[in-house]
């Protein structure tokens, strides 16, 4: 970590939504140590509490707050309170979000709303409510949203389509920012390790709910939160990692029609054919 990075963040405020754990957590530890305070929000108190003691020991002052992203009366007070007990916001990340598993034939008009409300309204309305405050500060607000915006997997239809409309929303409002000096960054991490595979379609979190994603491919949380701090930082527009993931976004946008054969016909296909009926 250089010393340019702390001295951007020295006495910045940041808030995390869906920080009580996976890259949230991750992402709230090394801001602190960056030399940020950091509000943690999410809907589980006790994770949230966990969070702030260790941004404590990171050396911030922590702020740990019950938020639900798909209530914009929740959001706007979770803004306000940041504001009134850290005195300012410079950094908003909207994190909070969850996978919707189904093939698109067996998902529900329920599912869908679902999936859109948290990944995508939830973040619209985050940065939204950020967005006075960042003015003042010139600040930054950051989506964390994912490769599967540029790769269409099988079985996963509606979080890809949540992913692909934040990645709308993030360079759209990164036009409508220019010139003000608040900075719009998207982020596009591959395989991370965090709980979103043991959390349900109803989006109820369960322990006992295997992680069947690679693990060979998998980053650890605090190597990926390092990344996303130094492209919120260097206020970049977009940034794609993994190895694996930035792969997997120039397929998408380049060559779509070999992702094509590689889900149809490429080595997995019989395994993703079984996870989507």
């Amino acid at each position: 970590m250089s010393g340019g990075a702390v001295s951007k963040l020295e006495g910045k405020v940041a808030w995390i939504t869906g920080a009580g754990s996976g890259i949230g957590k991750a992402l709230a530890i090394e801001l602190a140590r960056r030399g940020a305070h950091v509000a943690v929000s999410g809907r589980r108190m006790a994770n949230l509490e966990s969070v702030a003691k260790e941004i404590e020991k990171a050396g911030g002052r922590a702020l740990p707050l019950g938020c639900d992203v798909t209530d914009e009366d929740d959001v706007a007070r979770a803004v306000a309170q940041v504001v009134r007990e850290l005195g300012r916001l410079d950094v908003c990340v909207a994190n909070a979000g969850f996978s919707v598993a189904g093939s698109i034939a067996k998902l529900s008009a329920e599912d869908w709303r679902r999936q859109l409300d948290t990944n995508v309204v939830g973040a619209a309305i985050t940065a939204k409510h950020a967005l006075p405050e960042l003015q003042k500060t010139k600040g930054r607000v950051a989506f964390v949203a994912s490769v599967s915006a540029f790769v269409p997997a099988p079985g996963l239809g509606a979080y890809n389509a949540s992913k692909a409309a934040l990645r709308a929303i993030g360079l759209t409002l990164a036009a409508e920012l220019h010139g003000t000096g608040v900075s719009a960054t998207l982020i596009h991490p591959g395989f991370v390790e965090s709980e979103i595979a043991q959390v349900d379609n109803q989006g109820h979190f369960d322990a006992a709910r295997a992680d069947k994603r690679p693990k060979n491919l998998m980053w650890r949380a605090e190597d990926a939160a390092k990344v996303m701090a130094d492209a919120i930082v260097a206020r970049k527009r977009e940034v794609v990692f993994t190895g694996h993931g930035k792969i997997g976004a120039f397929l998408g946008q380049h060559a779509p029609g070999l992702l094509h054969v590689a889900f149809t016909r490429g080595p997995g296909a019989k395994q993703i054919k079984t996870l989507t009926k």
